[in-house]
């Protein structure tokens, strides 16, 4: 029988709706609760799990303690084996009671057991001194780091999207294709997945909130390959597209209505929208903008909810992450689902070079909002604005 290890990092993508742009550290996750920030990552790991269910008697499953990996496990309908422990380790809200701070500002949002980098290496460890064939696990890029310093590429693994910022290609695309691709490699079709070498990468998350990317490659991570399942890294621009840029944000801006409420996802395309507005873009935030005003700059998803009551019209305008394809769910969740359907479908512009599509190879767009239902309606055939007045059909998946 085949184990599967599951480590999950609780407050993974913790600072997404709320514009923190991670959740490193302890003072950015107290301003993420403080703000009213979900914890999603428990929800995606067990969403995760749920597709790999119907292999209950096929496999073992070995999580790490409580809301580590148990709890997750345990809620998809697993009875797993624990490895490690986390009894007596305080809460957050004990350990912020104990610096003097507000609790009436986090609490029961902080009713959850304090765990560190150093708790993610150490179930990394057990579960590879347990024998798991397959490590399943839900974070960002710094959980993707700490479980590469622990097992160093020695056990492979599926990453499953929680964070704000996913720079690695360890991860697959969605929840749900990270469930998917642990049943083919544990038991569906185990010969027709290879493995891959990925990179681990991370940023700097106090450049990241100055607007400036600062990676990393820490190393490389076996990780069972399936095409369409597993995202790539993010790929940079290509120098020498500053004219299609300018052609894009022109015919962007030409279709602006008087009194409407455009919010821009971050990006330097995007960004090239507002240049030729006269406005300063939040490269690596989410900005909004009413007739030619800014509006608020590096909105959390609260802001943005509160400028849509306040506008009768809105639209939308995302770009595409290169190399991956995502338009939603990496580094903009303040566009968050409420305010997607707010907005309303018909009114979202994707903008992209020609480029930056081909760079795709013939992969489609991806959603992953952590709104299935949502996540199913925004698939299909989307228009993306490629140049002044030109428009090309392309696949939207998950």
């Amino acid at each position: 029988m085949k184990k599967l290890g599951v480590i999950v990092n609780p407050v993974a993508g913790v600072g997404g709706r709320v514009g923190l742009k991670g959740s490193d550290g302890a003072e950015v996750l107290r301003k993420a609760l403080e703000l009213g920030a979900a914890r999603d990552a428990p929800l995606r790991a067990q969403a995760a799990l749920e597709r790999v269910l119907r292999l209950k008697d096929e496999i073992e499953v070995l999580a790490g303690p409580d809301e580590m990996g148990e709890t997750e496990a345990r809620a998809a309908g697993f009875e797993p084996t624990v490895v490690g422990s986390l009894a007596g380790r305080p809460t957050w809200l004990d350990l912020e009671r104990g610096r003097g701070h507000d609790e009436s500002a986090l609490g029961v949002a902080a009713e959850f057991t304090a765990t560190t980098p150093a708790d993610t290496e150490a179930a990394a460890t057990a579960l590879e001194a347990a024998g798991v064939d397959l490590i399943l696990f839900a974070g960002g890029d710094g959980t993707a780091r700490d479980i590469y310093h622990a097992i160093a590429g020695r056990v492979p693994v599926i990453g499953i999207p929680a964070g704000v910022k996913i720079h690695s290609a360890v991860y697959a695309t969605t929840p749900a294709a990270a469930g998917d691709l642990v049943a083919l490699f544990l038991y569906d079709r185990p010969a027709a997945v290879r493995l891959r070498e990925c990179e681990v990468m991370d940023i700097d998350e106090e450049a990241f909130r100055e607007d400036r990317v600062s990676a990393h490659l820490y190393g490389y991570m076996e990780v069972p390959f399936a095409r369409g399942l597993v995202q790539s890294a993010k790929a940079g621009g290509v120098a020498g597209e500053q004219s299609v840029l300018h052609d894009v944000a022109m015919d962007v801006i030409s279709g602006m209505r008087p009194g409407e409420l455009q919010i821009f996802g971050p990006g330097t395309t995007t960004r090239t929208v507002m240049d030729r507005l006269g406005l300063p873009k939040t490269l690596l935030g989410v900005d909004a903008v009413t007739d030619g005003v800014l509006v608020a700059a590096d909105a959390t998803e609260a802001e943005l909810l509160a400028l849509l009551d306040r506008h009768q019209r809105a639209q939308i305008v995302v770009t595409v992450i290169g190399g991956q394809g995502h338009i939603f769910g990496r580094g903009n969740q303040q566009i968050s689902p409420a305010v997607i359907r707010r907005v309303g479908f018909d009114r979202i512009r994707v903008i992209a070079t020609q480029t930056k599509l081909l760079s795709l190879e013939g992969r489609p767009l991806l959603v992953d909002t952590g709104d299935s239902a949502l996540d199913a309606e925004l698939c299909g055939y989307v228009k993306v604005i490629t140049g002044l007045g030109e428009r090309t059909m392309y696949k939207v998946g998950i």
